[in-house]
């Protein structure tokens, strides 16, 4: 008998729509901060403001950076707890060599981003090479030796009267647009391309939705955790050099707790604590929201301890949804 082969006309196939639902998860973050925004803007008139808009883009500089670096770990289902105290002694080394030793402030500004993405393979060789459980333990360890060496360095004394070139980043752009917001632009849209256009971002997804499966598929899981690690590291370093161009002085106790704001810009961004999911674009949405939080907030007159608690609500409720979102993939 001649075996007939039945072809299905694909082009009449109905395509799944889109719900609401869809719409929701995807452009949730930027409907959230419109939502915000709009209720600020109504509860004071000092909200938006060119100057005021200017002033969330600065304040929300570091945090992005940070949080960049930090979207890399939560997309392999890691963490990165160091981020703050590696921000610190990157300062740190940095104002022993550009401003104790008098080295040209270009050597200062390498080194300061040598210093962090160091610590960021430090964390990467801890987790790969010997075996630790999990990058909390690893990265809990690194935050207190970096926040050691930061107090040890200098005696726990500021250094202050940074060279112009380094203060450069805390300065002015093109009228009041900050030097460190254009940055911040800047290097998103690098990281961007690197997550969607490259064979290593692919697999930062890949590792994040299932470690053992891209293992056996022959990606080389232990040299991309050591890069996503030194990377994070390393954007701790380059926070922390905006961070002393905008107060031309770094001290040891920078950077304290900076992980958590980083933690939650990510989570609120629309990343995945169980790694495989996050944006670039949503951390920075993330931190836009922290930061606008904050600025409506003291615009009000609301206490810094209440702020906490309403950041602390918001994080929960990030992350809340986040679970939400894996029960109904389970489901699928």
């Amino acid at each position: 008998m001649k075996e007939v082969v039945v072809q299905k006309d694909e082009s009449n196939t109905p395509r799944q729509k889109k719900t609401l639902k869809d719409y929701l998860s995807k452009f949730g973050p930027l409907i959230g901060l419109v939502i915000l925004m709009t209720v600020l803007t109504l509860l004071s008139d000092k909200f938006l403001t060119m100057n005021n808009m200017m002033n969330i883009a600065r304040q929300s500089s570091i945090n992005a950076l940070l949080a960049l670096g930090m979207l890399l770990p939560i997309l392999t289902a890691g963490i990165d707890l160091s981020i703050g105290s590696v921000l610190a002694v990157s300062i740190m080394v940095m104002g022993i060599v550009s401003v104790n030793m008098g080295f040209s402030p270009i050597i200062g500004i390498i080194v300061c981003l040598a210093v962090g993405a160091a610590f960021g393979l430090f964390n990467g060789l801890l987790l790969t090479k010997l075996r630790l459980p999990h990058p909390f333990i690893s990265t809990l360890g690194t935050m207190n030796i970096a926040r050691g060496i930061a107090l040890i360095v200098t005696a726990a004394a500021p250094i202050a009267g940074f060279p112009y070139m380094i203060q450069f980043l805390g300065s002015e752009f093109v009228g009041p647009i900050p030097v460190s917001f254009a940055l911040v632009i800047v290097v998103y849209v690098i990281f961007h391309i690197f997550l969607t256009r490259t064979q290593t971002g692919r697999y930062i997804y890949a590792i994040g939705g299932n470690k053992e499966a891209a293992r056996l598929s022959g990606i080389n899981v232990d040299r991309v955790l050591i890069i996503v690690y030194t990377i994070s590291g390393f954007m701790a370093g380059l926070a922390g050099l905006v961070m002393v161009g905008r107060v031309n002085s770094a001290f040891p106790l920078a950077g304290l707790s900076y992980e958590l704001d980083a933690i939650a810009a990510v989570i609120i961004g629309g990343a995945s604590f169980f790694g495989g999911v996050g944006t670039v674009w949503g951390t920075l949405i993330g931190a836009m929201i922290i930061a606008v939080l904050r600025n409506g907030l003291n615009l009000l007159n609301v206490s810094a301890d209440f702020q906490m608690t309403v950041i602390g609500l918001v994080i929960i409720a990030a992350v809340f949804v986040d679970v939400l979102r894996q029960r109904k993939n389970k489901k699928r």
